[in-house]
């Protein structure tokens, strides 16, 4: 992504400091004094680097999508080819975004994702709801999405299936959501520690898969009547139409189709993969525990998200090397039934397993921001400040008015943890009742329309950003119509989900009806005590 670099003077500071001091007039006001604390000091020490913030977006994108996404993707394409240029414009317009995100970060730092940025540009009320919508709906439905493609990863390497909908399998769920929450509670750097381990999983989960791919073509491409692997990318062409077989055994001709279903096809091709990028964003979560984000954070975002997409498309590569092609848009676990197409039920097993420990490092990624959101929240009076507390269960001892500011930093040098334990507790219930209220295809909706509406709200900001304050500093800038091209694709997909899921945007809507309501009373409970 091209970029046009300032000065780094100052990159470890909050760097809307000077410029906030000198506007003093009226618009000043949804700049919102509340909001400079936050960013000059913050919960958590400055104590990651560029190398954790690789690591924590690499776990959370390498997930359970690059495993089971495929499927999807290839019912809805007509060619191998044609889904590999799928995965790569999904990689592409991700990796848009996050160059947004990163330009915003380094020009806006502060705790919790997109709020800082949402209520600078557009004020108070927006950085709420930002808030809210992650806090109660993003980040559980995430957690509670994955936990539930964990369990139905052991399920299915056990022959299992059909058991989404059982007590067992929610309960099972569960108890996985609750092990990697108490694994995030110990502290930050036990965190970032198991998670450099979950990385080295999912490097190796796809470098196997690679490598088998790789093997195969040699070994067909010099004995082509061998029977090994799919042979079909040996005997046909890669872009050429074909009769895709559906999941449920219908056909597919893309000969036979109009303008208007083929666009439907792949505009819902796109969809599953950019549900398979879904995490490129996690980065700026932790922004503000960087040492120095003006240089860190865009370095993290520009080197994780075209391996990410290198990771990707290579997999699925190898997929159709694999596996009769016929096979694949009929399967929603395509890598074990590579393996075990290849080389036995036994290694098939074996990769389930590398699957759930790649699925348990996104869950535990996921996990780690997600308690920042709600520190954040808290730290701007918008939640109850027990969640602003870290490195112990419930409210600190002593309150901060009777100490100076000052002082404030002073109690959690003196905890064991740094882990901001309370949120997770209050992220880990919500995910709970998500499991046993929900099911896969409706949390991964109503997950969708939620985040993306404040992607589409956060990279617009970006853009009036540009002409309302040509003059704040930015060490990071893409060109205009990088943010220009997200907010088309992210407006695309908030639009699409709305009109194919009604009742879940309505939903949606209702939760940020019902976040107005807690906004506006914990503000009228604040005025009371003033």
């Amino acid at each position: 992504m091209s970029t046009t670099p300032e000065p780094e003077d100052g990159a470890s500071r909050p760097l809307l400091a000077d410029q906030r001091e000198s506007q003093n007039d009226g618009s000043a006001e949804d700049a919102a004094p509340p909001s400079a604390p936050a960013r000059d000091g913050g919960t958590f020490t400055k104590n990651l680097g560029a190398l954790e913030a690789f690591a924590i977006v690499i776990s959370i994108v390498i997930g359970s999508g690059i495993f089971t996404s495929p499927g999807s993707i290839d019912t809805n394409v007509p060619s191998p080819g044609a889904a590999l240029v799928v995965w790569l414009i999904g990689g592409v317009l991700a990796w848009t975004g996050a160059s947004t995100m990163a330009e915003l970060g380094t020009a806006i730092p502060g705790e919790g994702g997109v709020q800082p940025y949402l209520q600078y540009i557009f004020g108070d009320v927006f950085g709420f709801l930002a808030a809210w919508t992650w806090i109660v709906a993003v980040m559980p439905a995430t957690l509670a999405i994955l936990s539930i493609v964990f369990v139905e990863s052991i399920y299915s390497a056990l022959g299992v299936t059909d058991q989404a909908e059982r007590i067992e399998h929610k309960l099972f769920s569960i108890l996985i959501l609750v092990v990697i929450s108490v694994a995030n509670s110990i502290s930050t750097k036990a965190s970032t520690r198991l998670n450099n381990f979950f990385v080295v999983t999912k490097f190796v989960s796809i470098a196997a898969i690679v490598i088998a791919g790789i093997v195969v073509a040699i070994l067909q491409a010099t004995h082509p009547k061998r029977d090994i692997g799919g042979r079909d990318w040996y005997n046909k062409p890669w872009f050429g139409n074909r009769e895709v077989t559906n999941p449920d055994g219908s056909k597919t001709d893309w000969n036979g189709l109009g303008e208007w279903e083929i666009l439907g096809h792949y505009s819902a091709a796109l969809y599953g993969a950019l549900w398979a990028y879904s995490g490129w964003d996690k980065a700026i979560y932790v922004s503000a525990e960087l040492r120095s984000p003006a240089r860190q954070l865009p370095l993290a975002i520009n080197t994780a998200v075209p391996t990410i997409i290198l990771c990707f498309i290579t997999a699925n590569a190898a997929y159709y090397i694999l596996l009769p092609w016929n096979v694949i848009s009929t399967t929603d676990s395509v890598a074990v039934t590579a393996i075990t197409r290849l080389l036995g039920r036994g290694f098939g097993v074996l990769a389930a397993i590398f699957i759930c420990l790649v699925v348990a490092g996104s869950l535990l990624g996921n996990s780690f921001v997600a308690g920042r959101m709600a520190v954040a929240a808290a730290n701007m009076n918008w939640f109850p400040r027990i969640f602003a507390s870290v490195g112990r269960i419930g409210m600190k001892p002593r309150t901060d008015e009777p100490g100076s500011s000052d002082d404030t930093p002073s109690p959690p040098r003196t905890t064991k943890s740094d882990a901001p334990i309370n949120a997770i507790m209050l992220s880990a219930l919500l995910s709970a009742l998500y499991i046993l209220l929900g099911n896969f295809r409706a949390l991964l909706t109503f997950n969708g329309l939620g985040e993306y509406s404040f992607f589409f709200l956060t990279v617009l900001g970006a853009i009036v950003l540009r002409f309302r304050e040509p003059e704040l500093r930015r060490p990071y800038k893409p060109f205009i119509l990088i943010p220009a091209i997200f907010a088309v694709v992210s407006g695309f997909v908030v639009i699409r989900g709305a009109f194919f899921a009604p009742v879940l945007a309505l939903v949606g809507i209702v939760v940020w009806i019902i976040g107005l309501g807690f906004y506006w009373v914990r503000k009228r409970l604040a005025s009371r005590r003033v």
